[in-house]
C-alpha cells in the first residue's frame, strides 16, 4: 500500500507541478551556469546506491568543497541566490518525486546519506537502509536549521559525525519501528506546512 500511494502521489505531484518545474528550471538555466538539475550519489534500501536528483541550488563542483552545507541562515557561499531560496522553501527536492517513481525512494522514509557518512555508521545505525529512503521524515523536520547548526562549530565536519548524525538516525530508527500510513501522512503534512 505505501509503495502504491508513493507511486500515484508522486505521479500526480509530478503533473501538477509541471508549471512550477518549468519556471524554476528556466530561472536555474538563465540565471546560473551549469545544468539545471544534480544528481548525487547516495546510499538507499539494501545500501546500495542510487543518484538522488535535485533542482541544482549550488555552484558548479561545489561537491569538491565539502559534502555538508554550512552557513547562518542557509548562506553557504557556494549556494547560488536562486538556490537560496529553493533550498528555504525546499523546492530544490522536489525532482526526488522522480527517485520515488522510480522505486529509490519514498514519500517518507529516512533521508538517504552519502557514502562516506554510511560507513561511519553503526551496525544498529544501518537499519535504516533495510526500508526505502524518504524525501521527507522525522529527522528532517526536527533538524530544518542544520546549517545554522553547523555554522557554529569550529568543526562542523566533526560536529555533524558525532552529534547530528546519531541523533538524526536515532530518529529515522524510531520511526522505522513505529511507522504507520497514518503517521506517513501525518509527517507529509508537518513537512509541507
Amino acid at each position: 500500500m505505501k509503495r502504491l500511494f508513493d507511486f500515484l502521489t508522486s505521479l500526480f505531484g509530478l503533473i501538477i507541478l509541471s508549471p512550477l518545474f518549468i519556471i524554476i528550471a528556466l530561472i536555474i538555466g538563465l540565471g546560473t551556469k551549469g545544468g539545471v538539475f544534480y544528481k548525487q550519489t547516495r546510499v538507499g534500501k539494501n545500501n546500495k546506491d542510487f543518484k538522488v536528483y535535485k533542482f541544482r541550488s549550488m555552484v558548479v563542483d561545489a561537491d569538491k568543497k565539502g559534502l555538508l552545507s554550512i552557513g547562518k541562515d542557509g548562506r553557504d557561499p557556494r549556494v547560488t541566490k536562486i538556490g537560496y531560496a529553493l533550498r528555504k522553501y525546499k523546492l530544490d527536492e522536489l525532482p526526488q518525486l522522480i527517485n520515488v517513481i522510480k522505486g529509490e525512494m519514498s514519500l517518507v522514509g529516512p533521508r538517504p546519506e552519502v557514502r562516506k557518512y554510511v560507513d561511519l555508521y553503526t551496525d544498529e545505525e544501518k537499519q535504516v537502509l533495510e526500508v526505502r529512503p524518504g524525501i521527507t521524515d522525522i529527522a528532517s523536520i526536527t533538524y530544518r536549521n542544520e546549517n545554522d547548526l553547523l555554522s557554529q562549530s569550529d568543526n562542523p565536519e566533526e560536529y555533524y559525525i558525532k552529534e547530528i548524525m546519531p541523533k538524526k538516525l536515532a530518529l529515522s530508527l524510531k520511526y522505522i519501528k513505529t511507522r504507520s500510513f497514518l503517521g506517513d501522512i501525518n509527517l507529509i503534512f508537518k513537512t509541507i506546512f
